[in-house]
C-alpha cells in the first residue's frame, strides 16, 4: 500500500509543524504539571490545609473559591485535589473526587445525577445512576450508598457553582453528615464561582450548614502572565518565538483583567497565524493579529447554546453599542432594535418584559453587566445594559449564526437585509 504522491506524501497536508513543537500545552483544558502552576502558590497551599482531613478519612472542610475568568481558579482545585487523593492512597485511604461542571449540569438534579455516576462502581455497589426515570431524591440515596460503600472520604467540585439554579445541592450536600445520610464517608464541597457575590444570594440555611473556608483569586498581573507562558514557551520548537511575544501577549491580557487563559489563547492563536502563513517564526504582528481571534474563542465559548431569542437580544445590544456613541442602553431602547431586528428575520417577537429577562440571564452568564441609573429630575431610575466584550466581537460572533449572518446595519436606525 502507498500513501500520499509518488513517496512525498499529499500536498494537501504537511506531516511537519515548523512551529509547534507540543502544541496541546497551550490547549484550553490541559491540566498542567505542577512546576508549570506559576503564581498560586500561596492559594494551593491554603486550599491542602482546607482538604488536609480527607487525607485521614476525615471530612474536608468546605470551600468557596472566587475570582474572575483565567485567574486559576479551576486548575487550583484540580492540581490540590489530585494530590489529596494520591496522599491518602499512599496511605490506605480511599478519597473518591467529582469535578462537576455545573455550565453543563445547569440542575440539582443533572448535577447529583452526575455526581453519582463519576463516583460509581457498579460491581463494587450494584448501585445503577440512570440518565432519567428517577427523582432528585432517588438519585441522592443512590449517591450516599455510593459513598458509603466505596470510600473512605469524597470531595466534590462544583465549578461555575453559579450556574446551578439553585442552592440546595450546597443545602444537601453539607447536611448529608449530621442527617446521618452517610455514616462512614467524610465528605467535603469546594464551589467555584466567578460571581464575587455568589454567597450573598444563597439561602441563609446554606450559608449556616456549609461554614466554609473562602478564597479569593485575584487577576494576574503582566509579570505573571509572563512567568505561566515562559514556563509553556516549549510548546514551541526552538528559536520560532521573536523577542516579545510572550511579553506582549502578557500585556495584552493584563488589559483584559488579568486573564491567563486569555493570554494563552492568544499565545497559541499567534502561532496558528504564523503556521498558516507559512512563517519560520511568530512575531508582535502575529500576536496583534491572534488577539481578535481570542476574543471572539472566548465570546464563542461563553454563549455556546443559547437560544435564538437571547443571541437576537445581544445583537440589538452590539448594534446600538457600534453606531453609537455611548455603550450603555435602556432596556426600551434594546428592546425597539430588538423589534426591527425579529421583523426583519422573521423571529416570533416576544414582549419587553421577556427580552429584559433574557438580557437578565446573559448578565448572570457574565456576558453583559447590568446597572440601574439614578434618573434625572423628573425622572424614575430605570435598568442600563453595556456588553462586556468588544461590541464589534460580538456581533461578528452572532451573526454566525445563519439566522442573522445576513443582517446589514445599513443607517443608524434600524436593520436591513439585502
Amino acid at each position: 500500500m502507498t500513501t500520499g504522491n509518488d513517496g512525498e506524501g499529499d500536498p494537501l497536508f504537511t506531516s511537519i509543524d515548523p512551529i509547534f513543537a507540543r502544541k496541546q500545552l497551550l490547549k484550553i483544558g490541559h491540566i498542567p504539571e505542577a512546576d508549570r502552576i506559576v503564581g498560586r502558590d500561596e492559594e494551593i497551599r491554603k486550599l491542602a490545609s482546607a482538604l488536609n482531613p480527607a487525607v485521614f478519612g476525615h471530612s474536608p472542610n468546605n470551600v468557596l473559591i472566587y475570582g474572575k475568568t483565567g485567574t486559576g481558579k479551576s486548575l487550583c482545585a484540580r492540581h490540590v485535589t489530585k494530590r489529596c487523593r494520591e496522599v491518602a492512597s499512599n496511605q490506605d485511604v480511599n478519597v473518591g473526587l467529582a469535578f462537576i461542571d455545573c455550565s453543563q449540569q445547569t440542575t440539582e438534579t443533572q448535577a447529583i445525577r452526575k455526581i453519582g455516576k463519576i463516583l460509581n462502581d457498579e460491581d463494587a455497589t450494584s448501585v445503577s445512576i440512570p440518565e432519567s426515570g428517577l427523582s432528585t431524591a432517588q438519585y441522592y440515596d443512590r449517591f450516599w450508598k455510593i459513598a458509603d460503600s466505596l470510600y473512605d472520604s469524597v470531595i466534590i467540585v462544583l465549578d461555575e457553582i453559579d450556574r446551578i439554579a439553585d442552592d440546595n445541592i450546597l443545602m444537601q450536600l453539607s447536611r448529608a453528615e449530621e442527617a446521618e445520610k452517610i455514616r462512614d464517608c467524610g465528605l467535603g464541597i469546594i464551589g467555584i464561582s466567578n460571581k464575587i457575590d455568589y454567597k450573598e444570594r444563597m439561602n441563609e440555611r446554606v450559608k449556616s450548614s456549609l461554614q466554609e473556608r473562602e478564597y479569593i483569586f485575584a487577576p494576574y498581573d503582566a509579570s505573571k502572565l509572563t512567568n505561566i507562558m515562559e514556563n509553556r514557551d516549549d510548546a514551541f520548537k526552538d528559536g520560532v518565538l521573536e523577542e516579545g511575544v510572550i511579553s506582549l501577549c502578557a500585556a495584552l491580557a493584563a488589559q483584559e483583567h488579568g486573564d491567563a487563559r486569555k493570554a494563552i489563547d492568544i499565545f497559541r492563536h499567534a502561532g496558528e497565524i504564523a503556521f498558516e502563513e507559512e512563517s519560520s517564526t511568530v512575531g508582535e504582528r502575529h500576536v496583534r493579529a491572534a488577539q481578535e481571534l481570542a476574543e471572539r474563542d472566548r465570546f464563542r465559548e461563553l454563549i455556546a447554546g443559547i437560544p435564538a431569542q437571547a443571541k437576537a437580544a445581544l445583537l440589538s445590544l452590539a448594534q446600538l453599542s457600534i453606531h453609537n456613541k455611548q455603550h450603555r442602553f435602556s432596556t426600551s431602547e434594546i428592546f425597539e432594535e430588538y423589534e426591527r431586528l425579529s421583523a426583519d428575520v422573521n423571529l416570533e417577537r416576544l414582549s419587553e418584559r421577556r427580552v429584559y429577562d433574557l438580557l437578565k440571564e446573559q448578565a448572570f452568564l457574565g456576558v453583559i453587566e447590568m446597572n440601574r441609573t439614578g434618573g434625572g429630575r423628573g425622572q424614575g431610575s430605570y435598568m442600563e445594559h453595556h456588553l462586556v466584550e468588544e461590541p464589534t466581537i460580538v456581533r461578528a460572533v452572532l451573526q454566525e449564526d445563519p439566522r442573522f449572518n445576513d443582517l446589514t446595519y445599513r443607517d443608524r436606525t434600524h436593520f436591513k437585509l439585502w
